[in-house]
């Protein structure tokens, strides 16, 4: 499992009780999920819907001090987020998932950097796959990759390529 933004791992809970809470943004609704002590998905509305709509929220503390970071995040004060993950993957993904936690506010890497960065030079797609099966955008920051040329090849969240553009632009970082 992957842990929090400090990089230090998390066991998966295994009696608690799972949490939403659902929450405005300027890219439109986000659905926080959380089981236990730690946020395990984060949902941006695609085209104004969420899988949990009709779910009542159960907010937990940590959704609500994740709400709490995003929000200072959104008003341009908060650059990284200390909130505990716990996110499922293949050990690739942890990997990849680890190298976007180090991706600083207003900066970017490559794809190809990413692929060298987790002794995968040539797994481009494969990178790009694990990019895109981040289930906590935004707190891990997979906004902050682009193609090689600073071009944008895609955003899985939200409404895709709007919604990155949206966090780039937020952040002060060139694209085309």
């Amino acid at each position: 499992m992957l842990a929090s933004a400090s990089l230090t791992c998390m066991t998966p809970p295994t009696t608690s009780a799972a949490g939403l809470l659902t929450i405005d943004s300027p890219l439109g609704r986000i659905a926080l999920h959380s089981e236990g002590p730690a946020v395990t998905r984060v949902e941006i509305a695609t085209q104004g819907v969420l899988s949990s709509d009709g779910a009542p929220d159960a907010p937990t503390p940590v959704l609500t001090r994740a709400a709490k970071e995003l929000a200072e995040y959104f008003a341009g004060g908060r650059r990284s987020f200390t909130v505990p993950l716990s996110v499922a993957g293949t050990p690739f993904q942890q990997a990849i998932w680890q190298q976007l936690q180090e991706i600083p506010f207003g900066s970017v890497r490559g794809y190809g950097e990413l692929g060298r960065a987790t002794g995968r030079p040539t797994a481009g797609r494969a990178v790009g796959g694990a990019v895109g099966a981040n289930p906590v955008p935004l707190l891990i920051p997979c906004h902050r990759v682009l193609a090689s040329d600073a071009r944008i090849t895609g955003y899985s969240a939200g409404d895709g390529i709007p919604t990155k553009v949206w966090l780039l632009d937020h952040e002060g970082i060139a694209h085309r």
